[in-house]
């Protein structure tokens, strides 16, 4: 009897012991980020590695937002920090390198980043190694039997070499997402360029578009954009109302009514409880 009261016991405490442990292991819990790195270029401007940190809690995907990521440059055994960001709410960063000579590349002209999460109470430390070489757009606006034609040329920038059949999208700025023109693929030639038409008008402010020539997510050069200003778009007025006192502008913007009508109204709200609260005064010292 003594024996299986005993046993009872030892396996009561084992079932709580179990139970305690599965409870903390839920309360130390880490989930596991995911990040995604995309290597973009603008001729004559900066470049930058956009990123996005993810993870899944709960069956559902959220947008890892306030984690601190590093950024090193990998040389051989060597890291190099390069420095920090912080993902905004929608869990996406942007890390700006300002000078791509700032970057050491390895013996074939390859630059490799690693990105570094060194994890946090309620995520798991995350890694995410991207490589990129260096290539070069040129594009120029060229006007050949009154037509409109954009030339450009793909090169790797280290080697100047052409890159040969290699895609290159055209496309306009507009507001809300590029619009693209011409073909949808404009395969570059031997030499590394491709020559087409703008036959198409286009409507821009005062006759003036902006051009992206792009190379998009190649495996070996990631993203690379030259921007040609372009003064060959059929002029339109800008009619916008947005830089005026409208209801729909920026706050130093505002309507001046807005900005009358609601001050008076509260200093007269104002003024009348300081005047109520001082008949109130004299009415309690009068007694």
């Amino acid at each position: 009897m003594k024996n299986l009261l005993n046993r009872q016991y030892f396996f009561l405490a084992f079932i709580s012991l179990f139970i305690i442990s599965i409870s903390c292991q839920d309360l130390n819990a880490q989930n596991k980020v995911r990040l995604k790195a995309y290597y973009v270029k603008v001729m004559g401007n900066e470049s930058y590695i956009d990123i996005t940190a993810t993870s899944k809690v709960e069956k559902q995907n959220i947008k890892v937002s306030g984690i601190e990521l590093t950024v090193f440059n990998e040389l051989d055994e060597e890291k190099i920090k390069l420095g920090n960001i912080i993902t905004k709410m929608n869990g996406e960063g942007r890390f700006v390198i300002k000078n791509l000579n700032s970057i050491q590349p390895d013996s074939t002209n390859t630059y490799n980043i690693l990105i570094s999460f060194k994890g946090n109470d309620l995520f798991k430390k995350a890694k995410k190694r991207i490589s990129f070489k260096n290539a070069d757009i040129i594009a120029n606006i060229v006007v050949k039997d009154s037509i409109n034609f954009i030339s450009a040329s793909l090169t790797d920038a280290s080697s100047k070499t052409p890159i040969v059949d290699e895609s290159l999208s055209i496309q306009v700025q507009r507001l809300f997402m590029p619009f693209g023109i011409g073909e949808e693929f404009n395969n570059t030639d031997d030499e590394g360029t491709i020559f087409v038409p703008i036959e198409e008008e286009l409507p821009g402010v005062d006759g003036n578009l902006i051009i992206e020539v792009v190379l998009n997510d190649h495996d070996d050069y990631g993203t690379v954009k030259a921007l040609i200003n372009a003064p060959i778009g059929t002029p339109i007025i800008d009619e916008s109302t947005f830089d005026d006192r409208t209801m729909w502008s920026t706050r130093d913007k505002t309507p001046i009514f807005l900005l009358i009508f609601p001050n008076l109204l509260i200093l007269g709200i104002w003024g009348l409880i300081v005047y109520l609260t001082y008949n109130l005064f004299k009415i309690s010292k009068s007694k």
